[in-house]
């Protein structure tokens, strides 16, 4: 499944990336890699952007770049 159809409150552990090198380096400097766990914090009424907590950090996405980032369902301490 992918990051943006994780719903409020819902945790995902990161399986891959599928985008361009600039986008996956832009990701990783967030901390967004392989196998990090990802909280979704909340949505925008339009569902056009993302917020998500990693590691500690929280986050904007915008919906097209959270469709890249595929996840699985996982357990997460909030």
């Amino acid at each position: 499944m992918k990051l943006s159809e994780l719903q409020k409150g819902e945790c995902g552990k990161i399986i891959s990336i599928d985008t361009d090198s600039v986008l996956k380096s832009r990701f990783s400097s967030f901390g967004i890699t392989r196998n990090s766990l990802i909280y979704v914090i909340e949505q925008t009424i339009s569902k056009n952007t993302i917020e998500i907590r990693i590691n500690n950090t929280k986050i904007a996405l915008r919906l097209s770049e959270a469709k890249t980032i595929e996840v699985e369902k996982a357990e997460c301490e909030i």
